[in-house]
C-alpha cells in the first residue's frame, strides 16, 4: 500500500517523492513535502506547486481527500483502496511485501559463531535472536539470505579445551592436578571428562591424548550449542569449519602478498592494515610460525567473498568493535570491496529477577546460560525482549516481568489481542466467506458511525506492516516490528472495548477489519520468530 501511494505521487510530481505519516491523524493517512523538493527547480513557491499537484491528485481514485497545508500535501485514502488491499491480503492470508522493485539482494548472514569451547551464554543469545529475525525479515522483503555459523575448531582455544578436559579427567580418577589460568572451568568440563572416560576408558586420561579430547569436547559443545539454538527456533543453513578452511591458508596468503598486504618484521608476518584505516598493523603469523586468530578470519572472509553474494552481514559481540577495521583491511588486500560487508554489534545483556541480579550458572563457570533463561521465561519472551531494543544499546530487563499475564508483558498483550479476535470469529454467526465479502466502501456510504471509522483506521494500520518491515530492514532495527505489533494490539484492544462488534449491523466489516489485524499481528510475530497464539 505504501509503495503504491508513493508511486502515484512520484508519477504526478515527476520526481521521487517522500511519503510521511502525519503526527496528527486528523490531517490524513499520509503527507508529502514533494512541493518543497520541486520549488527550487521550478522557481515557484511550494504552496503554488502543492495546489497544482492537489488538483491532479484529487482526480485519482486512490484518495478520498487531498489538501495542502503550507506547502505540504495531506492525503486521506479512499475506502475502495483500503478494501482492495485488505481483501487481497485476507484471501491470500498474507500481507505481501511492497518493497521497491530492483532491491532484491543475495546476502550471506553470519552470526553467533561462538567458540565451541563452552555452552552458549545470554550474550550469545542476543546476537542469535537478532540474526535469525533478520533472516526472516529480509526473506519477507524478497532478499535471498543464507545463514552461516563459523565454527572456530582450530587454534589454541581448542587445545585449551582438550587440556582442561584432561586435567578434569585426571582429577576424577583421583590424581592431584593444578589448573593453569588459561584452562576452561565449570561443571560442563567435568561432565565432558566423565563422558570421555565412559566413551574411551580411563586410558584416555593416562596417555594424555589432548587432540582426541579436544575434538570430543568440541563435538559435544557444538551439539549442545545447536540444541540450545533449536530450542529458540534458530537453525543455520550451513556450518563452516575453520580447520577445513585452513587448508587454503597458503593460497590466501599468496593473494594478500599479490596486493602488497603483508610484510615480514621481527620474524613475524604482519597485515598492513594501518594503510586501510586500522589504527595499527596486525600480526597474522607469529614468530613460531603459527597463524593468529585473525588469520583464520581472513581465510573465512576470502571464502565468503569468493562465493559472490551481493552483500555480507556479520553480527558480532560489542567487544569486537576494534576488530572491524582489520578484517575490512584484509578484504581489501584480498582484492574485494569491503563496503559489501556490514558488521552489526550486539551489546551486552544484564538480567534481573525480581529486581536482583540473575543467578549465574555453576555449570558454565559463572555465566548466565541461554538454556537457563529459556527454561525460565520461554523462547517467545526471550526473543521479544532481545529484539525490543536496538542491538547496539545495552539491554537490562527483569525476567519476572515476562512471566506476568497482563499488559506489562508485551508478548502476552499482543497475543491477547490476537486471541480476542479469534474468540470473536468463533462466536460470530457469520462464516468467513460472509465476512470476506463485506465491502468497506459500500458500508461507509451507508454508515458513518465511529465504529466503522475506527475499523477503517485498523485496516490502514494493519496494511502498514510491509512499510514497517522495510524500515526495520534498512536500519537493521527489529524493535520497529516489536513497537508496531504492540501498537497495533493496543489499537485493537481500544477498538474492542469501545465498540460492539458481534450482533451489530456492522458486524461483517468490523470482523473483517479484525481479521486483517490478526493477520498483521501473526506475520509481525513471525518476523520476530514468535508463533502467534489464537487462545490464551
Amino acid at each position: 500500500m505504501y509503495e503504491h501511494i508513493k508511486s502515484i505521487i512520484s508519477q504526478v510530481a515527476c520526481c521521487d517523492a517522500v511519503l510521511e505519516r502525519p503526527k496528527n491523524r486528523e490531517f490524513g493517512h499520509f503527507a508529502t513535502p514533494v512541493a518543497f523538493t520541486l520549488a527550487k527547480a521550478k522557481k515557484l513557491p511550494p504552496e503554488t506547486i502543492a495546489s497544482d499537484l492537489c488538483k491532479q491528485l484529487e482526480r485519482h481514485s486512490a484518495f478520498a481527500k487531498v489538501a495542502q497545508v503550507k506547502g505540504y500535501i495531506n492525503l486521506t485514502l479512499a475506502d475502495s483502496l483500503l478494501e482492495q488491499f485488505a481483501s487481497s491480503a485476507l484471501v491470500k492470508q498474507h500481507i505481501e511485501s511492497s518493497a521497491p522493485l530492483g532491491i532484491s539482494e543475495s546476502i550471506l548472514l553470519e552470526y553467533v559463531s561462538a567458540n565451541p569451547t563452552g555452552p552458549l551464554h545470554i550474550g550469545h543469545a542476543r546476537g542469535a535472536v537478532l540474526g535469525d529475525s533478520l533472516q526472516r525479515l529480509g526473506s519477507y522483503l524478497g532478499h535471498s539470505i543464507s545463514s552461516e555459523y563459523y565454527v572456530n575448531d582450530a587454534g589454541a582455544q581448542i587445545g585449551k579445551l582438550g587440556r582442561s578436559i584432561y586435567l578434569a579427567g585426571r582429577e576424577i580418577l583421583g590424581d592431584s592436578v593444578e589448573y593453569d589460568d588459561e584452562c576452561y572451568k565449570g561443571e560442563y568440563i567435568i561432565d565432558i571428562a566423565k563422558s570421555a572416560i565412559a566413551r574411551f576408558g580411563q586410558e584416555i586420561m593416562v596417555k594424555e591424548q589432548i587432540p582426541t579430547l579436544s575434538d570430543f569436547g568440541k563435538d559435544l559443545m557444538l551439539k549442545e550449542i545447536k540444541d540450545n539454538l533449536a530450542a529458540c527456533g534458530i537453525h543455520f543453513d550451513k556450518y563452516v569449519s575453520e580447520r577445513e578452511l585452513f587448508t587454503r591458508w597458503d593460497s590466501t596468503l599468496e593473494r594478500l602478498k599479490a596486493h602488497q598486504g603483508v610484510y615480514e618484521q621481527d620474524s613475524k608476518l604482519w597485515l598492513a592494515s594501518s594503510t586501510k584505516g586500522d589504527e595499527k598493523d596486525r600480526v597474522i603469523v607469529r614468530d613460531d610460525g603459527e597463524p593468529t586468530y585473525l588469520a583464520g578470519d581472513i581465510i573465512y572472509h576470502s571464502d565468503k567473498f569468493s562465493r559472490d553474494f551481493s552483500r555480507y552481514i556479520n553480527i558480532w559481540g560489542a567487544d569486537h568493535h576494534g576488530y572491524i577495521a582489520r578484517v575490512k583491511a584484509s578484504i581489501e588486500y584480498l582484492g574485494y570491496d569491503s563496503s559489501r560487508l556490514q558488521v552489526l554489534l550486539a551489546q551486552m545483556v544484564s538480567l534481573l529477577k525480581d529486581g536482583k541480579p540473575y543467578k549465574m550458572s555453576k555449570r558454565a563457570g559463572n555465566f548466565i546460560l541461554m538454556r537457563d533463561v529459556l527454561a525460565d521465561i520461554g523462547s517467545d519472551a526471550l526473543r521479544f525482549v532481545f529484539l525490543s531494543k536496538k542491538p547496539d544499546t545495552h539491554l537490562e530487563f527483569d525476567v519476572a516481568t515476562l512471566s506476568k499475564q497482563d499488559s506489562s508483558n508485551p508478548v502476552f498483550y499482543i497475543n491477547y489481542a490476537n486471541a480476542r479476535i479469534h474468540t470473536l470469529l468463533k462466536k460470530s454467526t457469520l462464516d468467513s466467506s460472509a465476512i470476506l465479502q463485506a465491502d468497506f466502501a459500500s458500508f461507509s456510504k451507508m454508515d458513518s458511525s465511529e465504529a466503522l471509522v475506527a475499523a477503517r483506521e485498523l485496516v490502514f494500520e494493519a496494511l502498514l506492516l510491509p512499510r514497517v518491515a522495510q524500515m526495520a530492514w534498512e536500519e537493521k532495527s527489529l524493535q520497529k516490528v516489536c513497537e508496531y505489533a504492540k501498537s497495533l494490539a493496543g489499537d485493537f484492544h481500544a477498538f474492542y472495548n469501545a465498540h460492539k462488534i458481534l450482533e451489530s449491523t456492522l458486524q461483517a466489516p468490523l470482523l473483517k477489519a479484525s481479521m486483517l489485524v490478526s493477520l498483521a499481528l501473526t506475520q509481525a510475530l513471525d518476523l520476530l520468530g514468535i508463533e502467534a497464539k489464537t487462545q490464551m
